[in-house]
């Protein structure tokens, strides 16, 4: 059976959830990913509201929708950054709170362990809707962010070593442990999305992490290919190698190898749909992204979670674009072959 093809609400947040819905049935998805900010899902209202989560699944049912996960990049950012004013924008009262940044840190890392909870909550109360539905990878997910203390030593100057270096993986995995064994303990996942000013940001960085950690089984990957292209990273090459912790995939496109020469793939401090710029993200389809490579390869390993449109196109109208990068995503998905082609030549299976 072809994965479930959802969309991750998160750049929707401005709509609330019950208005969002149905625009998200009628642009042809089977369901969503859930994030964690906007009235979308309240990790704290499902931890302490008796019937909250029950309406959540309530709401999904009336329009026909499914969920296999939730996302929690903006509070997940916190646990490992240099804190700064920026965060205060994305982090809700009561994880910034007086701003200090190893308190804020510390709650947000808090907060990481309760979407844990939530989410095995939540899945729970959605079992018996969800008995008939695709089982998808049969894992509860929760993806996410884990900022990092040494982004801002990426192009290593002043002169950097790899002691220190080293340092900046170490707090990643004195912060994250405790967090990934909360997350053991309510048998969920945490996938982190490879991206740039996270710990992990290509596959170098992945496996080091991984290795940091070394090898939580409940650290994988939100395997995102529209992060890895414009470095220049070999992003089905991802999916091969880290085959076993690819626990969720977004759909997202990007184009690179743009602009009028005046922007790198840094950025140049523009903003996004400059035309200047070397890369931008796309509607799904409309990038340089192989999608077919990676349909191919997320079959090799036998991937059977969603296929989740995290959409982002500063130049198209989201509704349009998110609608036809559900029909490009659903008419490129094929299942995985279940014979050898050439089988029947032999006569023992004739």
């Amino acid at each position: 059976m072809p994965r479930p093809v959802t969309i991750f609400t998160g750049q929707w947040a401005d709509l609330p959830i019950a208005e969002l819905l149905p625009k998200v049935k009628e642009m042809g998805y089977d369901g969503v990913e859930l994030g964690c900010w906007g009235d979308h899902f309240d990790v704290q209202r499902a931890l302490n509201e008796e019937g909250y989560v029950e309406s959540v699944w309530a709401l999904l049912a009336k329009n026909g929708l499914v969920a296999y996960a939730l996302s929690n990049h903006l509070v997940g950012q916190a646990v490992c950054d240099r804190i700064d004013e920026r965060h205060q924008a994305i982090l809700s009262a009561a994880v910034w709170g007086d701003g200090d940044p190893e308190g804020v840190r510390q709650r947000a890392a808090q907060e990481m362990i309760d979407t844990a909870k939530a989410a095995r909550k939540f899945i729970n109360a959605g079992k018996d809707y969800m008995a008939d539905k695709p089982a998808g990878s049969g894992k509860v997910v929760v993806n996410g962010f884990t900022g990092s203390s040494i982004w801002h030593a990426l192009y290593a100057f002043p002169p950097t070593d790899q002691a220190y270096l080293e340092k900046g993986f170490q707090d990643f995995a004195q912060r994250w442990i405790p967090i990934l064994d909360a997350f053991r303990e309510e048998d969920v996942y945490f996938a982190l999305e490879v991206h740039p000013t996270e710990i992990a940001f290509d596959i170098a960085s992945s496996a080091r992490a991984l290795e940091a950690l070394k090898g939580h089984e409940r650290f994988g990957f939100n395997y995102d290919p529209s992060h890895l292209g414009y470095q220049g990273v070999d992003y089905v090459k991802f999916i091969r190698q880290f085959s076993d912790r690819i626990f969720h995939v977004h759909m997202k496109d990007a184009w690179w190898g743009r602009g009028d020469g005046t922007v790198g793939v840094f950025g140049g401090h523009t903003d996004f749909i400059n035309p200047s710029r070397y890369w931008d993200f796309r509607s799904v389809g409309r990038g340089d992204t192989d999608f077919e490579e990676i349909i191919v390869a997320l079959n090799d390993i036998g991937y059977a979670g969603p296929l989740s449109v995290e959409w982002e196109d500063g130049r198209m109208d989201r509704f349009h674009g998110a609608a036809e990068s559900c029909a490009f995503t659903r008419a490129l998905d094929f299942p995985r072959s279940d014979v050898i082609f050439d089988s029947a030549f032999d006569t023992d299976n004739q």
